[in-house]
């Protein structure tokens, strides 16, 4: 079995979680809980690379990927 590994950001907002799959483009989900929210990109991934797979798509690796922030004065 090949392994394969993703990036995931998940981010808060005022509605609940919204996580993402940087390398898949179009992979993405929601969740009312983090936890929830991590399981369902978790699905979301699997179903994305089972698809590309059966399509004979290649599936990206993650590369190396940075998270910083700015504050911007307005």
């Amino acid at each position: 079995m090949e392994r394969h590994r993703f990036s995931v950001v998940v981010e808060k907002d005022k509605h609940g979680y919204f996580a993402f799959c940087p390398e898949l483009q179009g992979c993405y989900t929601q969740g009312d809980t983090y936890e929830e929210a991590l399981e369902n990109i978790h699905d979301a991934i699997n179903l994305h690379v089972e698809d590309r797979k059966a399509s004979g798509e290649e599936l990206p690796q993650a590369e190396q990927i940075s998270l910083t922030y700015f504050d911007i004065a307005v």
